[in-house]
């Protein structure tokens, strides 16, 4: 096979195990793909659904998820019929498994791993339990702790099924010499995978980005906005805490889950504005006109795309002091930061944007010079290329000299 120019002749296999629920990794793994296909790329799709796991016994499932041999063969199948130069994984559990890799590797193509989350270092792929920050994994051969919490669906069997995948892949090489580039979405993930094990050289920082730009909004809505799952590791408790004292100005909640009748209580109260769930278009009205983007979060977080939109927007962002969102959100440039859990804080930051905006206009022009610098699509694409470009030809000269 040819080694490819940096043009439109590269041809790309995307490979997604989807989720039940829709979440960002299915977004960008379709924003990516819109992103090769607009430049001329030959793009192809393998993906397997998380619905398919109900067919599946629960041995069978926990054999496919270490060695997937159905996802080896139509890979593998897939890069010789179709002269794939790289192949570009993102979600891997549980259908198409690391075996994928390999079959990638030893059909000619370069391989790429986005890490959108903590899962090869923890099988609850949040570093998170109890209430806080948890890396008693990090590092570790065998994640014997998750296994013991149950960190993964609270089942011990699911999470010993991952922990025995990842320490299996260790042991075989997987991860240090069947993948030629990981794609990490901050400098503070690629610090936790290189403590993780990862190899140095190979962790790329590349931020998640926006196909289509939505363009800076005005703001001058008069309330803050909240978008996200409703549960304990978004922060909602500390969301709730921080509206439940006078002065606040109104909150709009976007989402659903777990806590969802907290979020109806407050909103039966008169203290909030529950949303739901709404579509993307709509979206967008809520985040042009919005004085503020709250993300109290508890756990490291991945990059979340409400952060990309909410800079793409202009929005400032009101943040956690915690893990990526340090990254992302710089102090009194694009938003502001607080101690996470803190509902003071978080109140006292919030205040300080919706009554202030002069200081409002400052962080959103800030936000939106953000998202043009590191979230643009144009910019996201010259990343990538040069990821593509370097894997091959990483594993074009290491194929030549055996």
């Amino acid at each position: 096979m040819a080694e490819p120019s940096a043009g439109s002749d590269l041809r790309v296999l995307l490979v997604h195990n989807r989720y039940q629920r829709p979440g960002g990794e299915d977004q960008v793994f379709e924003a990516e793909a819109r992103l090769l296909e607009a430049r001329g790329h030959h793009v192809a799709r393998y993906e397997l659904h998380n619905d398919e796991v109900k067919a599946l016994g629960q041995a069978t499932l926990a054999a496919r998820t270490v060695w997937s041999s159905p996802a080896y063969r139509a890979i593998h199948s897939r890069v010789q019929a179709e002269q794939i130069d790289v192949v570009h994984f993102h979600n891997t559990l549980p259908l198409v498994s690391p075996a994928g890799y390999w079959a990638a590797r030893r059909a000619g193509a370069a391989v790429v791993q986005t890490l959108h989350n903590y899962r090869l270092v923890c099988p609850g792929a949040l570093l998170y339990r109890d209430g806080q920050v948890c890396t008693d994994c990090l590092g570790k051969a065998v994640a014997l702790p998750a296994v013991k919490h149950a960190c993964y669906r609270d089942s011990h069997a699911a999470t010993a099924a991952i922990a025995t995948t990842t320490a299996t892949h260790r042991a075989l090489g997987t991860y240090s010499h069947a993948v030629d580039r990981y794609v990490v979405l901050t400098d503070f993930a690629r610090e936790v995978f290189e403590r993780g094990g990862l190899p140095a050289d190979r962790l790329h920082v590349k931020p998640n980005f926006l196909v289509d730009d939505p363009g800076a909004g005005s703001g001058g809505g008069g309330f803050a906005l909240f978008v996200g799952r409703l549960d304990e590791t978004k922060g909602v408790r500390t969301l709730l805490d921080a509206w439940d004292r006078d002065g606040m100005p109104p909150l709009v909640v976007v989402g659903d889950g777990p806590l969802a009748g907290d979020v109806q209580a407050a909103h039966d109260a008169g203290r909030l504005d529950w949303r739901g769930w709404m579509d993307h278009d709509a979206l967008l009205v809520l985040m042009h006109r919005a004085e503020a983007l709250i993300v109290p979060s508890l756990w490291y977080e991945g990059a979340p795309m409400t952060i990309v939109e909410g800079f793409a927007c202009g929005l400032p962002v009101v943040a956690s002091d915690l893990g990526a969102l340090k990254t992302m959100v710089q102090e009194r440039r694009n938003g502001l930061r607080f101690t996470p859990g803190d509902a003071n804080e978080l109140a006292a930051a919030t205040m300080r944007v919706a009554s202030n905006p002069g200081f409002r206009r400052a962080l959103g022009k800030q936000a939106r010079r953000t998202f043009e610098a590191r979230y643009h699509a144009g910019t996201n694409y010259t990343h990538l290329l040069t990821l593509y470009t370097d894997a091959v030809r990483q594993r074009r000269g290491q194929t030549a000299s055996g």
